[in-house]
């Protein structure tokens, strides 16, 4: 039976387990991040013309009003409404005639509706000097997904660039890839809008309302993607490797995952923004690059990337008195630095073969190292031996590796203060040649051939000659 001081501490407990998922959930609900739709509309004089029964003008306030009042059900956002063309007749050839009627606010549906229904197309088509403008529109909130809808039946009439401004501003990320609505637009003239950003052809009033209606599902519904990493079979086998969703346009990230895959080897589902571009940078050895995501807002999306990899295994026989000894790992028959790796290290690698520059004195240059799927490559070298130089001269000296075809290559200085040196070789034959700095002619030269076994200590004594 509990006591009233067990009781008092299991309610405290209780109490602070309930805070904690309070705070949890708050955390999560602010970290939801406001989305803003700016409708930008089109009500140049063009916008009077006939539409199934009606024009094209009160077609759009009509399909705007109501689908501003349906836009209410959604939390975390607001809208607001710019329009052009509609402040000056056409005679005026007015290039600046832009404005933003209702601003961005919670439930002001009932301040646009009322502004649509006093809307009167008039005059030109600045969707360039619009889209500059809009960049005002937007409060400025770090974390906001910033949308403009844009519709419009005719092009650009000011002279301006509207794709060349649209991807500008995009990239400066005051508002996400634009959705343009063309009502009324020749087949021939949509690529002059289709560049501004996701372009609709609204060839009738029914296509129209339809595509409203999928601009708000690809704007507000969820959408999730699975990357699934394949062995060179293509079967998924490959994860707990770190990927990179990258903005297509800035080449910044936005973001970053270690891909997981659960116990019945499914990859995990991811939320990503699907109104960004994006390339997929797969972060393995070398990287895999997947230019140009095709997502489908709304829905799951899964993309196969083939990153088959092998793992390479650096191993030295014996203590090294090398220290910590590297090698410059590149791609075959390429001069760009891939790895340097350790040795004692394993690093995976994607399937293929690599050179490989191992650092020790002489260098060791290994081509066309293999790397195989699902099993280590495993490259051992023997343990160095060491010179061993125990006069204490000052001069100058090298020492030269020979080669088996008689000739010699240069490896090292000795330092001119002293000549007393212990250096790590590798097995091999070598050549001392070093003049005393109180010898006052070439011929005073010392030259001792010397050989290096693994693991062991050569001494070379220099002589006064």
């Amino acid at each position: 039976m509990m006591n009233w001081r067990s009781i008092t501490a299991l309610l405290c407990l209780l109490l602070l387990l309930a805070t904690g998922r309070s705070v949890v959930a708050q955390d999560a609900a602010k970290k939801q991040p406001v989305t803003r739709i700016l409708f930008l509309l089109d009500a140049s004089g063009s916008m009077l013309a006939k539409w199934e029964g009606s024009d094209r003008m009160e077609v759009a306030k009509n399909l705007l009003g109501g689908l501003v009042d349906s836009l209410q059900q959604y939390q975390n956002l607001e809208v607001a409404l710019r329009v052009y063309g509609h402040q000056f007749g056409r005679e005026r050839n007015e290039c600046k005639d832009t404005k933003l009627e209702v601003p961005f606010a919670a439930n002001n549906k009932l301040a646009i509706q009322k502004k649509l229904q006093e809307i009167v197309p008039k005059g030109n088509t600045p969707i360039t000097y619009s889209l500059e403008q809009s960049a005002n529109d937007f409060p400025v909130e770090k974390d906001s997904r910033n949308v403009i809808i844009l519709i419009t039946d005719g092009l650009e009439s000011c002279k301006g660039d509207p794709c060349a401004t649209s991807l500008a501003l995009q990239r400066k990320r005051i508002f996400l890839r634009p959705f343009v609505i063309g009502i009324g637009i020749a087949a021939e003239q949509e690529a002059q809008l289709n560049c501004i950003g996701q372009y609709f052809n609204a060839a009738d009033v029914r296509t129209f309302q339809n595509v409203l209606t999928e601009i708000v599902l690809q704007t507000l519904s969820p959408t999730t993607v699975s990357v699934e990493l394949l062995d060179a079979s293509g079967k998924p086998t490959e994860s707990n490797v770190n990927m990179t969703f990258v903005n297509a346009l800035t080449g910044q990230p936005e973001y970053n995952f270690v891909h997981y895959k659960d116990a019945s080897g499914k990859a995990d589902k991811l939320d990503i923004d699907a109104l960004l571009p994006y390339d997929l940078v797969v972060h393995t050895t070398p990287p895999v690059v997947a230019k140009s995501l095709n997502i489908r807002p709304g829905r799951h999306n899964v993309f196969p990337v083939m990153a088959p990899q092998g793992e390479l295994y650096l191993r030295q026989d014996g203590p090294s008195p090398y220290g910590q000894l590297a090698a410059i790992v590149s791609q075959q028959g390429s001069e760009q630095t891939l790895q340097v790796q350790y040795f004692g290290s394993r690093h995976k690698y994607l399937t293929g073969k690599y050179d490989l520059e191992l650092l020790t004195l002489p260098r060791i240059y290994m081509k066309g190292v293999e790397v195989k799927l699902g099993q280590p490559t495993t490259i051992t070298i023997p343990a160095p031996g060491q010179l061993n130089i125990p006069s204490d001269l000052q001069g100058y000296g090298s020492i030269y590796s020979l080669e088996e075809d008689g000739t010699q290559r240069w490896l090292h200085n000795l330092p001119e203060q002293s000549s007393r040196t212990t250096l790590a070789l590798q097995p091999g034959n070598y050549k001392l040649v070093y003049r005393m700095k109180s010898a006052h002619a070439s011929k005073f030269t010392f030259v001792n051939d010397f050989t290096i076994r693994s693991g062991a200590t050569t001494t070379v004594k220099i002589f006064n000659r």
